[in-house]
């Protein structure tokens, strides 16, 4: 069994989603146990998956299908230090965004639970393949997949604002998917392998192809289909719409993985494919990438400080975090401690935005709070809601003990070590920003919008209180995601070692410096 577990990760979410349309139809009800036992399996077969890993030292390669070497085409799953991680933190996010999702799939449209679960499974199928394969065309399909599954649970709700979100987002995904399909092409006619090893072996062994302009045109082309797909700044126009009119659960599901699994491409292709050495030293855009990077954190930062709109200033805060793992993966420091700083946050953003975007549907559900105004005495009627939104407040502003400190913090010791500056300054006072949005949330939820006219009705408001607090099926997946903001910040120490040890075969980059 342990020799199959690349395939029970990837298997199960897609037969689960079989299932549910052939039996979901029937009877609503069995459609969240299907749901729930194949992302078990899924969430315990990463887990032994990355226990493996870290365990033996070495790899896992899984061929499925196709045809092997010397053709080399076909269907190859790999699993390693440097994505154990992502497959266990995609499995954590989607089993407990479902417990969100038991009274939420067919709030609006009752009708449409099977098909939003098959479309949820779908997608989970898409992240995991992604995180895990080994063929640069392979990829190119599993993108496809989870954004094909996104745009349709964008649409899912019942707003004419939803729909319109979801067509912009289809066509924007589908210019990005272009141009990572047609820089994959180019490399393709200049290596004659799609696998991602043997491109990232050719060109380390021939300075000829390396060198040549096709290779750098193909980086350019996959490196924007990338960025757009994760909404760097200024290609993001498609995600706060899509992430703030689409339904509760949708979001919670697409907000902490979307741009994550994104990023982790960029540094899987940057690491894997082209190899550090050629990105920083041949290509030597690094400072550019940084000075984007710097741009859409204070943008999308201000952007975020300008909106009324909770998900609206919640996505703004994403297009802002996307620009931190950009700019991170692309500092450039000797040790790559940039590149480490952008693993390890990618793992605490998510658990932060999931925890976020979470609350922010409580909100929505529960208070029918759309704006920051609405949040009027929050804390006296949803305690245990607060207390959760609190923690990963705290983690996005970057206070100790929470796993957004740390994560700031290897990331700002690799923008020194690696000499950017302007980067430090764009984090520090985008964690000002984060610090002036949440705690003007706090004042208005702990003393209202009008503090003077509330004396009067304490007890009124005390005896709602219990009836106003998140049912369980919000609360697990809420005060657990807080716990793991935290828990993440109390042993970041052994997980950075973990994702140290996937960079230490790489070169170190002093000879950018010296440029």
């Amino acid at each position: 069994m342990g020799d199959q577990l690349p395939a029970i990760i990837v298997l199960a979410p897609m037969f689960g989603a079989m299932f549910v349309g052939l039996f979901g139809n029937r009877d609503h009800r069995v459609c969240f146990p299907i749901v729930f036992a194949s992302l078990l399996i899924s969430l315990c077969a990463s887990i032994a998956a990355a226990q493996q890993v870290f365990t033996s030292g070495e790899v896992i390669d899984y061929f499925m299908a196709g045809w092997e070497e010397p053709i080399g085409i076909g269907i190859h799953l790999r699993i390693d230090s440097l994505n154990a991680l992502i497959l266990v933190l995609i499995s954590v996010v989607v089993v407990l965004v479902s417990f969100f999702s038991i009274r939420r799939a067919g709030d609006q449209h009752t009708e449409k639970t099977p098909q939003f679960y098959i479309l949820y499974l779908l997608l989970c199928v898409g992240l995991l393949g992604i995180s895990i394969t080994g063929d640069a065309f392979n990829l190119f399909v599993l993108v496809e997949v989870s954004s094909l599954t996104s745009y349709g649970l964008v649409a899912m709700g019942s707003s004419r604002r939803g729909t319109h979100a979801a067509l912009n987002y289809l066509l924007m995904g589908t210019v990005g998917a272009s141009f990572y399909l047609l820089g994959v092409g180019y490399l393709y006619l200049k290596t004659g392998t799609l696998n991602m090893q043997d491109i990232h072996a050719i060109l380390q062994a021939n300075g000829e192809i390396a060198e040549s302009n096709a290779v750098s045109i193909a980086f350019l082309l996959i490196l924007v289909g990338i960025w757009i797909k994760m909404a760097f700044f200024p290609l993001h126009g498609w995600l706060p719409n899509a992430y703030s009119y689409c339904p509760s659960t949708s979001a919670c599901l697409l907000a902490p993985l979307m741009t994550k699994v994104s990023v982790y491409v960029m540094v899987r292709v940057m690491i894997g494919v082209f190899g550090v050495e050629w990105v920083f030293v041949n290509l030597g855009w690094s400072h550019l990438v940084v000075w984007l990077a710097v741009i859409a954190i204070l943008a999308g930062s201000m952007l975020a400080l300008a909106q009324r709109e909770i998900k609206k200033m919640l996505c703004y805060l994403i297009v802002a975090e996307v620009g931190y793992m950009v700019g991170g993966a692309w500092l450039s420091d000797p040790d790559h401690w940039g590149l480490t700083g952008s693993l390890y946050h990618i793992l605490a953003d998510a658990m932060m935005t999931l925890c976020l975007f979470l609350a922010a549907g409580v909100f929505a559900k529960r208070l029918g709070a759309i704006e920051i105004k609405d949040l009027e005495g929050l804390f006296k009627k949803m305690p245990l809601t607060s207390v959760a939104f609190v923690i990963a407040a705290l983690g996005m502003i970057g206070v100790p003990p929470t796993a957004g400190f740390y994560s700031k913090f290897y990331l700002i010791r690799g923008a020194i070590e690696g000499g950017h500056w302007e980067y430090v300054a764009a984090l520090l006072i985008s964690s000002l920003v984060n610090a002036v949005l949440f705690f003007r949330i706090f004042e208005i939820a702990f003393f209202g919008n009008k503090p003077a006219e509330g004396h009067g009705h304490d007890d009124h408001h005390e005896e709602e209180t219990p009836n106003l607090e998140a049912p369980w099926s919000a609360l697990f997946p809420l005060l657990a995601s807080a716990a793991i903001i935290i828990l993440l910040g109390l042993f970041n120490g052994p997980i950075v070692d973990l994702l140290r040890e996937s960079l230490e075969h790489l070169p170190s980059i002093v000879t950018t410096q010296a440029d």
